[in-house]
């Protein structure tokens, strides 16, 4: 009899149906969950796949390119001291001998310094100066020119055009004195451009020199840095600039070129040898600078500055 009870309750335990005290969890459980996801927020399906390795590729990219930092400067000497603050050269450390005889060539630095702020004031023995300069005749003032935070090419053409404006920009190609490059920063600002371009190797930098010749328009022009300048220049031509080159040969005269007057690159090459070959294969026109007293060349700062006036007149 025992046996018989235990066997019916056994079944009863089995007996399908709804759990007494449900709460309606069968009829949430047939309840539709909203319309189907696309297909790039379900897991493990091919294009879920595809759009996350975007999203992780486009989260490594920086927001914004830069051209990278040059090296710092030491500018040594109590007279190119004394020019570089003067010229406005930015300056982070002045280094001053220890006991150091304070004719007014010192007393200008200093008083150049404090007027200006933001530079430390550094006393040191001569023996660290001497180590600093590697041994140059520093005559106890040396001068630390932190290191110049170039542009990306890309910048100032896209700097242009957010203020409604055509680029004008030159690009530097086998330049390499630094005084030619402050000229021509000097040139770009006066006539209304909008930045310089210059290649990362063989070519001059913004060191204490081009500040100096760029009389305080570096601080208002920026220069980019390019690591390639033909890509760089082919870049300007696909956003839409064209790219004139300054050649002796050009097949057209600087003058006549309508180019001048609408987005541009003028590209600038050395005083001796001139456009590089790729250089000049990428430039859309080869112009050329009529100069009936036979001088053969000018120096890149001269060069640049014609060029400039005669699409700065075009804009006018």
């Amino acid at each position: 009899m025992a046996g018989n009870s235990q066997r019916k309750n056994r079944r009863t335990s089995n007996k399908k149906g709804a759990t007494v005290g449900s709460g309606g969890q069968r009829r949430r459980g047939l309840e539709g969950k909203g319309p189907t996801p696309p297909a790039e927020m379900r897991k493990k399906h091919k294009k879920n796949r595809i759009a996350t390795a975007k999203a992780k590729q486009a989260a490594r990219r920086p927001v914004a390119r830069r051209g990278g930092k040059g090296s710092s400067e030491l500018v040594v000497g109590r007279n190119s001291v004394v020019e570089a603050l003067r010229e406005g050269v930015p300056a982070s450390t002045l280094y001053v001998l220890q006991y150091i005889d304070n004719d007014e060539r010192v007393r200008e630095a200093l008083q150049l310094v404090a007027e200006r702020g933001g530079v430390n004031l550094m006393e040191a023995p001569r023996a660290e100066l001497d180590r600093m300069t590697n041994g140059l005749n520093h005559q106890g003032l040396v001068l630390q020119v932190p290191a110049y935070e170039y542009a990306h090419p890309e910048d100032l053409a896209a700097a242009a055009y957010d203020e409604g404006e055509d680029p004008l920009i030159v690009a530097l190609d086998g330049v390499t004195d630094p005084r030619n490059l402050g000229a021509v920063v000097r040139s770009v600002s006066a006539f209304g451009g909008h930045g310089v371009v210059v290649p990362e190797r063989r070519a001059a930098g913004m060191t204490a020199g081009a500040w100096k010749t760029s009389a305080g328009a570096a601080a208002r022009t920026p220069v980019a840095r390019a690591t390639n300048l033909t890509r760089a220049l082919e870049g300007y031509k696909k956003a839409g600039v064209a790219v004139v080159g300054l050649a002796a040969d050009g097949e057209h005269e600087v003058g006549d070129l309508e180019a001048l007057g609408g987005p541009v690159v003028i590209v600038v090459g050395s005083e001796g040898k001139g456009l590089s070959r790729l250089v000049g294969e990428t430039c859309d026109y080869l112009v050329r600078i009529p100069m009936p007293g036979g001088t053969e060349s000018l120096n890149a700062g001269v060069a640049a500055g014609v060029v400039l006036y005669e699409a700065a007149r075009r804009r006018a």
